[in-house]
């Protein structure tokens, strides 16, 4: 008997002695059982302890134990199953049904391991829970990213993306624009906001409501990630999870939790990992150390870098009434095609300015409102004292520089040196070019002017 069979049939004895399917451990615990595999081996591929492993485990011997009638264990299960199975065939009730012992099970209600578990209530209708999602007024452009968006989740099924970039890019109303292109295609589509950093027990239990409002979850952090992964499994779901950032600590290079969010990471690595049919999009300015070690173009898990809206951005210049269309272009490119950029500074323009482009970009000069000078000085308040000192450097650059110069300039060692660059990348506040097979780094135009305005704000207050 191979693994599909002793999984389907284990499946159907289980459901006639609980009314209850296999759950993902379970299917993992006999699997790994006629594989060889340890308790050890089945709990470290399951991310759950050993000692969660052997109880659920003792607890699947005892129902198949009743089921079969005799004594069953992890060290007997596949010659016990074998040898109280029998095969018959019927014409007048069923075209065949699977005997075991005293219980008949037909093979139409059979699954297969690979194939998503059947619940025990399917939703009839989509459930859409956007919670505490901004409403989405305007959306502009972004087609080739929807189209990738959608073949990575809807043909490739990844199990979890990515959607990074800057602070006010737009991650955030492009993925509420995909929920509501793809949605049909769920049978639950949740938002959630991470902005106010709950602990990871704390969102499961928000996800389990969305699940299961009127029914008391696991009250433990295993148990709880074992609910969650049974959900993504039994139905096809697509969860979003926005601001992941603010998870990570401040002071500290890019992508580290705060103390006592660790968890998150685990809990994010099992998705990616374990078989199931959903998919996890995880929206944040900093980019996960998590996803750079695994993604890769044959695993499910993908990151997607939003970039400049570029064109599309004239619709913003045009519902803010500004005037000059023939330099809307400049104004766009000046801004890095950056939405919430762009909105701010039209504001100034049409105070300032009254709406003349050409009057603004006629001072020849990065101009920075209040409103995106506080928000990148926000973001600065994150960095590492090291990470500020490469972005002053950085700052007082006419061109991009390769690594030696940097080096040179920063006096840091090439080990703090390197780190801090690839910190500062996944951040989204140093870009790279190539140059004559050399790769130098730089500050957009924006960024270097905060910097600038930062640190002349930084040594007024020391004086």
């Amino acid at each position: 008997m191979n693994i599909t069979e002793v999984l389907n049939l284990a499946d159907e004895l289980v459901f006639a002695q609980t009314g209850k399917h296999l759950d993902y451990l379970q299917e993992a615990i006999l699997q790994g059982t006629v594989e060889g595999q340890t308790y050890s081996k089945i709990a470290e591929e399951t991310y759950a302890s050993e000692g969660y492993v052997r109880d659920v485990g003792s607890d699947l011997w005892k129902i198949l134990s009743e089921g079969l009638g005799k004594e069953v264990s992890k060290a007997n299960f596949r010659s016990v199953l074998n040898k109280s199975i029998k095969f018959h065939v019927s014409s007048t009730t069923v075209k065949n049904f699977v005997g075991i012992n005293n219980v008949n099970i037909c093979p139409e209600h059979s699954r297969s391991p690979t194939q998503p578990q059947q619940p025990q209530a399917t939703p009839t209708a989509l459930r859409l829970d956007l919670g505490n999602a901004p409403e989405l007024f305007n959306f502009y452009g972004r087609t080739e990213e929807l189209a990738t968006l959608d073949r990575w989740i809807i043909q490739e099924r990844c199990r979890l993306i990515a959607l990074l970039g800057l602070n006010g890019i737009g991650k955030t109303t492009l993925a509420l624009r995909l929920i509501d292109q793809i949605k049909s295609q769920f049978d639950y589509v949740i938002y959630r906001s991470l902005r106010y950093c709950p602990s990871l027990s704390t969102t499961l239990t928000n996800l389990r409501a969305a699940f299961s409002p009127d029914s008391e979850g696991p009250n433990t952090l295993e148990t709880q990630l074992t609910d969650l992964i049974a959900h993504l499994r039994q139905f096809r779901c697509l969860i979003v999870l926005d601001d992941m950032q603010m998870l990570f600590a401040g002071g500290k290079l890019a992508g580290q939790y705060q103390s006592g969010y660790e968890d998150y990471q685990d809990c994010f690595k099992a998705i990616a990992q374990v078989n199931h049919q959903s998919c996890l999009m995880l929206l944040s300015w900093e980019k996960p150390l998590m996803v750079s070690t695994l993604e890769s173009e044959n695993l499910p898990i993908r990151s997607f870098l939003l970039g400049s809206l570029g064109a599309s951005a004239t619709g913003i210049l045009r519902d803010n009434k500004l005037l000059d269309e023939p330099n809307w272009d400049e104004l766009i490119n000046l801004y890095q095609g950056n939405p919430l950029w762009l909105v701010q500074t039209a504001g100034l323009i049409r105070e300032v300015f009254a709406g003349r482009v050409s009057d603004f970009l006629a001072y020849k000069t990065v101009i920075l409102c209040e409103p995106l000078q506080e928000d990148l000085a926000g973001q600065f308040h994150r960095l590492t004292a090291q990470e500020l000192a490469v972005m002053g450097q950085l700052s007082q650059e006419a061109e991009p520089v390769c690594l030696a110069q940097l080096l040179h300039l920063t006096q840091f060692s090439p080990n703090e040196c390197f780190n801090l660059i690839q910190s500062l990348s996944r951040r989204f506040f140093v870009g790279s070019q190539e140059q004559e097979g050399v790769r130098r780094f730089f500050l957009n135009p924006v960024l270097k002017e905060a910097v600038k305005n930062w640190r002349a704000s930084a040594t007024a207050d020391r004086l």
